[in-house]
């Protein structure tokens, strides 16, 4: 802190954020008990200094102010427990003194930032520019000391002075010399690379000018420490109105809205930020035994983790990290001390417990909270009654939850949260939950940002609720948009959303971009939206009749137009459809059961594209294979044609590169490919002498392909598939035929169904369903009366040398 007294104002200079700042700046008050309080901060903000007071605001908070004509033009002033700024305005409102915000308003700020000569964010985040600052003065003045770490110099130098005996002369004298060096600084080098700066200060200048025609002298004033040797200089006051006229002006709203320790840290994006908000908060909350407390802290976290941690470990922890400030000759450990003491000693040399004690204690998730009584736009208001009201509070940190849409509760919460997303405000993003074939459960993650109130601003032109808001917003997306996978996907938002009163909207434009796109792409692209859309809707209890007709249209559609779209095909459009033709395929079998009056005839459709698709030539390679794959697992193509088909496909005299491509397509991905070559010995075969039989100089084209298919299998299928090769083909005759015989096939493998080892299973099977009420005393059946009719009598037990047994079983 920097004091001048002797000829004008308490001038207190401090670093925004800081506890050992906050501290002297409440020792400063104390002693000289000023008549009036002036902080660095908007101006407009002065009619909600007052709420600083109401026992529901709890920092971290910030002032957020926004241009009335266009919410997203938005400003922060953060705040935290251990801002100096903050620790003023408690001061004053608790002694009843005046207290006043003197930067330059936001109403020009917001302007500055529309005509690009500012940034977005406020300027108490962040004393310069968001590019790189020519003049860090912290920085200038650590390299000085002869320190190559600026934030251990300022931690030496100011957060870790004991507020003991001195305070009035130690930490003043500490902040006064600090005041010098500034002025030195600005001396050498002007405004540092701030040009906003001489406005700011400016008007800074008018504002004390008449905070002393009222109070005389006697009031402080709160501001960075950059800003104190401008304050102290003598102008006019012509001069200084001077460099404010002409400046542009928008009309601003301002609130107090919840902050987070993250949105704090230097490597959130903010340049005025702290590494360590979690670690400040706690030296200004525990100003004795700051270390001892910590490391207990710590400790606390590890063990719910479930690590080993004991007081021995604390008791070793705070004599290693007082021992290095020791040898570094720092007044007191700080927390590089303490993390190298943490490591050491609780995390056993690791960085990993190490991460979390960053994330949770260093930094922190703490989340800020405003009175009810903050002013807010109505669509905030009726989002807030709505999070209490589901019980569906904010939360900084990233969380998983689970939606039961058969419950009431959770179903309101699924709509609040997909209304949300309409109107573009991204508190929670859908997410893969646990293994379900069912549509009645969502998982989501959420995590609150304080960007989401600007976004809240925003979105309050549609409406002054979220139901009203997110159709507006529906409607208007639905006229404005160009594409039909745009309306489609609407479409399902508004579904998910349960917005009745968009959907006719939404429906008409529907039609009319489904009537006049004839593109087969964004057709294939709209129908997968669509058939959610239906599922989706059945279990909302959602009327979607209109729904279904328009999606069996597109089907239609597609089924005519896609067999020539899949020719004279790249490499990358290849793909691109082969990623169609897979949604279009689950598209149908979900439309067949939502419009069952063209379910059969569709079904029948779809079966006649894929099988073009898989026979004709001039289709592309992974379009092929996959054509051939998808009819295979509905049970359309049986194994001979679907190893006829890949013994052709793989023929010598078809180039490597559109072999491996057929491959890709017919057991690419994580879909059960490997389960089916694991199970099929003769498409392994056909892979196994195919691959052997590749040129060596082409091998290399067809391998990133080839690794591509195979990666996206389970381990335990890849291991599968390794042992089958390794072990390589038996002989005709050997065991591993059965008794078939006649082929050469894995080990482990027949050509056909052993029956005779299939019926060994049956009384243990009989056993297991309870089938049989006395299976300890039931008779054999004798070998001439097999059970069932066409089969062979059951097998007696295998042996134990059997070198089969367990391998098909």
């Amino acid at each position: 802190m920097t004091t001048a007294r002797a000829s004008g104002p308490l001038l207190l200079g401090v670093r925004h954020h800081g506890p050992g700042s906050a501290r002297a700046v409440r020792a400063a008050l104390d002693a000289a008990r000023p008549r009036a309080v002036l902080i660095e901060g908007p101006p407009e903000g002065d009619a909600l200094l007052s709420l600083a007071a109401d026992e529901q605001m709890r920092p971290p908070v910030a002032l957020l102010a926004h241009a009335v004509d266009d919410p997203g033009r938005a400003a922060f002033w953060p705040f935290a427990e251990f801002s100096p700024e903050w620790v003023a305005i408690r001061w004053a409102l608790a002694g009843d003194v005046p207290v006043r915000f003197i930067d330059l308003p936001a109403a020009h700020s917001l302007a500055m930032a529309e005509a690009g000569t500012d940034r977005d964010e406020g300027s108490a985040e962040e004393d310069g520019p968001p590019a790189a600052v020519p003049v860090d003065p912290i920085r200038v003045l650590a390299g000085t000391a002869g320190y190559d770490d600026p934030e251990r110099w300022w931690e030496d130098v100011v957060e870790h002075r004991a507020p003991g005996s001195g305070e009035a002369a130690g930490p003043l004298a500490a902040f006064a010399a600090l005041g010098e060096a500034m002025t030195a600084l600005r001396e050498v080098y002007g405004d540092g690379g701030h040009p906003r700066d001489a406005v700011r200060e400016a008007y800074m200048r008018v504002q004390l000018r008449t905070a002393a025609k009222e109070f005389g002298d006697d009031f402080a004033v709160v501001c960075g420490a950059w800003h104190v040797p401008a304050l102290r200089t003598r102008t006019t006051l012509t001069a200084d109105r001077a460099l404010l006229k002409g400046l542009p002006k928008a009309k601003a709203e301002l609130t107090w809205v919840p902050w987070t320790h993250q949105r704090l840290a230097r490597h959130s994006g903010y340049g005025a930020g702290i590494e360590s908000p979690g670690w400040y908060q706690h030296l200004f909350a525990a100003p004795d035994r700051p270390i001892e407390r910590w490391m207990t802290k710590v400790a606390g976290l590890l063990r719910d983790e479930d690590r080993f941690v004991s007081s021995a470990h604390v008791i070793e922890a705070v004599r290693l990290a007082e021992t290095l400030a020791a040898m570094r000759g720092r007044p007191l450990a700080g927390l590089s001390e303490t993390t190298d003491a943490i490591r050491a000693v609780m995390c056993e040399g690791s960085d990993v417990p190490l991460a979390l004690v960053r994330d949770r204690l260093v930094v922190g998730s703490t989340l800020g909270e405003v009175p009810d009584t903050a002013p807010a736009v109505p669509l905030q208001r009726d989002l807030t009654r709505q999070q209490r009201t589901l019980r569906l509070k904010p939360e900084a940190g990233e969380r998983e939850t689970e939606f039961d849409l058969r419950k009431e509760t959770d179903a309101s919460r699924s709509r609040l949260l997909h209304r949300l997303r309409v109107l573009g405000i991204g508190w929670g993003e859908p997410a893969a939950g646990r293994g379900s074939t069912g549509t009645f459960r969502e998982s989501w993650r959420l995590r609150w940002e304080p960007e989401l109130y600007v976004r809240v601003a925003e979105a309050g032109v549609w409406g002054t609720t979220v139901l009203s808001a997110a159709t507006a917003r529906a409607e208007s997306d639905a006229l404005a948009a160009t594409a039909l996978a745009e309306v489609t996907a609407l479409a399902e938002r508004c579904l998910l959303a349960d917005l009745p009163a968009a959907l006719p909207v939404v429906m008409r434009a529907l039609a009319d971009r489904a009537a006049l796109d004839t593109d087969v792409g964004h057709l294939a692209d709209a129908l997968p939206a669509l058939a959610r859309t239906l599922r989706y809707g059945d279990v909302r209890s959602t009327d979607t009749t209109a729904l279904g007709e328009v999606a069996a249209g597109l089907a239609e559609r597609i089924c005519v137009g896609l067999p020539p779209a899949c020719t004279g095909l790249d490499a990358d459009g290849a793909e691109a459809l082969r990623r169609q033709v897979d949604g279009v395929h689950t598209a149908i079998g979900l439309l067949a059961g939502a419009v069952p009056s063209s379910a059969d005839g569709l079904r029948e459709r779809w079966r006649a594209v894929l099988h073009k698709l898989a026979v004709r030539d001039s289709v592309a390679g992974v379009i092929r294979g996959r054509a051939a794959r998808l009819l295979l697992d509905d049970g359309h193509l049986d194994q001979d044609a679907a190893a006829r088909l890949m013994g052709l496909a793989l023929s010598p005299g078809t180039p490597p590169a559109d072999a491996a491509a057929w491959i890709e397509g017919f057991v690419g991905g994580a879909a059960g490919g490997g389960m089916l070559l694991v199970h099929d010995e003769r498409l392994l075969a056909l892979v196994d002498s195919w691959l052997t039989g590749v040129p060596a100089d082409t091998f290399t084209d067809v391998l990133p392909l080839l690794r591509r298919t195979f990666s996206a299998y389970e381990p335990g299928v890849r291991r599968t598939l390794g042992d089958l090769v390794r072990r390589g083909p038996a002989p005709a005759g050997s065991p591993g035929n059965g008794p078939a015989g006649g082929g050469t096939t894995a080990p482990g493998f027949g050509p056909v169904l052993d029956t005779a080892r299939a019926d060994a299973v049956v009384p243990v099977l009989r056993l297991l369903l309870g089938l049989d009420e006395h299976p300890a005393t039931a008779e054999p059946e004798a070998p001439d009366a097999p059970a069932h009719p066409g089969r062979p009598a059951t097998a007696a037990p295998a042996r134990h040398d059997d070198p089969h047994l367990g391998e098909t079983a």
